[in-house]
C-alpha cells in the first residue's frame, strides 16, 4: 500500500475514524486546525475514560504539532496509545493520519500528548484504578467469534 514517508502508519485500530467534511473548512479549504484537535481530544478522551473507568477531563495539551492539511473528503484515524499513568493522570500520544479520498496513499498529519485526569462524581481528581492487561482499549471481537 503506498504512503508517504514521515512515519510509519500504525497497525492498530484507530480510536475514531471519520471523514472530513465541507463544514470542517476555513475559507481556503483546509480543515481547521481546531477541528482535527476536537477529534484527537475525543479520541484521546475515550482511551482515558476506558483506562480510568470513568469520567476524565482534558488538562493539557503538550506538543502539539500539524505536519501537513487535511482537505474535504480524506478519510482521517486517530490513534492513541497511553505512554504514562500517574497517581490520578494519564498521558496518551495522539497520533492523527489521512489517507487521501479514493486512494492508498497516507500521512501523518498531526500528532501530540493529551493530559487528563480522572475524576469523582463531585468533579474532584480521583485515583486511578488498578491497571489490568488490555484496559487500555477495549478488545475488538469479530462478529463471528461466538
Amino acid at each position: 500500500m503506498p504512503r508517504s514517508d514521515n512515519s510509519q502508519i500504525p497497525t492498530d485500530i484507530p480510536t475514531i475514524r471519520v471523514v472530513a467534511m465541507p463544514t470542517d473548512t476555513n475559507p481556503a479549504g483546509d480543515v481547521f486546525g481546531g477541528w482535527i484537535v476536537s477529534q484527537m481530544d475525543l479520541a484521546a478522551g475515550t482511551t482515558a475514560a476506558f483506562r480510568a473507568n470513568g469520567r476524565c477531563a482534558t488538562i493539557a495539551i503538550n506538543s502539539l504539532v500539524f505536519m501537513e492539511p487535511v482537505v474535504v473528503g480524506d478519510e482521517v484515524s486517530i490513534y492513541t496509545r497511553i505512554i504514562r499513568a500517574g497517581r490520578t493522570s494519564l498521558t496518551i500520544h495522539v497520533e492523527t493520519w489521512r489517507r487521501a479520498r479514493h486512494t492508498h496513499l497516507t500521512s501523518k498529519v498531526t500528532e501530540g500528548e493529551f493530559i487528563f485526569v480522572a475524576l469523582d462524581e463531585n468533579r474532584r481528581p480521583r485515583p486511578l484504578p488498578p491497571a489490568q492487561p488490555g484496559d487500555e482499549l477495549p478488545e475488538i471481537v469479530p462478529p463471528n467469534a461466538g
